[in-house]
């Protein structure tokens, strides 16, 4: 393998959060597109954010590096707004839209100029190139020539040459094929485990599943929950199901008990089962199924906290508490 063009362990200051959003707000055309998104990202860790189209991650993100104002609130990287650090890309590495390169380019001049505007020693392009998996082959060849894939490599070599601490990257794994994905999933986790702080937007559940530390679920431009991936994945209690759910409901409800219904039509009780069978033969209630949760993966957790809100904001701030936000 060869060596990491970054050292053992990242300079990083000693701050409580490398990225922080308090409050942020934006409208387009009369409609709120993102409101009053707050969450941090800490250092040595990876942050997914995730959210279905339109949820407002794009924007959020555009809003973080300063390439768009907020109607409110306010966003800060390594202590201070994106626009306001000193040359940013030595610090921050930030990868939004991999097509939008200079066509007319090969990949490898692509990654000099961006290494000489940042005052970066051009030593550092080969080395970067052959750690994205773009051979002497690829970096002569013109970026228009470049498969979706071959570009969000060298975005991402872009995002690095600059040595950061903090990467931001929206949907890094469009267009890469299986090994890529795995490829760049390793890659984040080595930047994360030497100090580094990653935020990454994704539609690809079960591989930010692998990969992140902390979660950031968005819908409707509000954030539905946020926490540590142990939290929002930890999920107790029983799962049931009867063939009269709407009656199953009602003897649960005269028990005291209050369900969740899963995407796969099952409900989610947080009682032990000898409670819920109880209650179901009360109430004359048949289970077809009965039995402890086993943990609910990431996309299930997905689906329940998005489904209600892809095109309106919720009525309230989220809360740690899985079980409270998708009630």
């Amino acid at each position: 393998m060869a060596p990491r063009p970054w050292p053992r362990r990242l300079a990083i200051p000693i701050l409580d959060a490398m990225i922080e959003l308090e409050g942020l707000t934006k409208r387009l055309g009369g409609r709120t597109v993102v409101e009053d998104v707050s969450f941090r990202c800490e250092p040595g860790a990876v942050t997914g954010f995730l959210g279905p189209n339109g949820a407002g991650k794009t924007t959020t993100l555009r809003m973080l590096v300063g390439l768009s104002r907020p109607d409110a609130g306010h966003a800060t990287v390594l202590g201070r707004p994106y626009a306001e650090l000193p040359n940013p890309g030595r610090r921050v590495g930030v990868l939004l839209d991999a097509a939008a390169q200079h066509g007319g380019r090969r990949g490898r001049e692509a990654l000099a100029i961006s290494a000489q505007t940042m005052g970066v020693d051009p030593s550092r392009v080969d080395p970067l190139l052959t750690l994205v998996g773009l051979d002497r082959s690829a970096a002569r060849k013109r970026v228009r020539q470049y498969s979706l894939g071959m570009r969000q490599r060298l975005g991402i070599a872009q995002a690095l040459v600059g040595d950061p601490q903090v990467l931001i990257l929206d949907e890094p794994a469009n267009g890469l094929d299986p090994e890529g994905i795995r490829w760049m999933r390793e890659l984040l986790r080595d930047f994360a485990d030497r100090g580094g702080t990653v935020l990454l937007s994704s539609h690809l559940l079960a591989e930010v599943e692998l990969l992140v530390d902390h979660l950031v679920i968005i819908a409707g431009g509000r954030v539905r929950a946020a926490g540590t991936r142990q939290e929002l994945l930890a999920r107790s209690g029983t799962v049931v199901r009867a063939a009269d759910e709407v009656a199953l409901v009602a003897a649960l409800g005269d028990a005291g008990l209050d369900a969740r219904r899963t995407p796969d039509g099952d409900f989610v009780v947080d009682a032990a089962p000898e409670e819920i069978g109880r209650a179901a033969l009360d109430g004359g209630v048949v289970l077809t199924r009965l039995g402890e949760s086993q943990g609910a993966g990431l996309e299930q957790v997905f689906l329940e906290l998005t489904r209600d809100g892809a095109t309106a904001p919720a009525a309230s701030r989220p809360t740690g508490d899985l079980a409270e936000a998708i009630r």
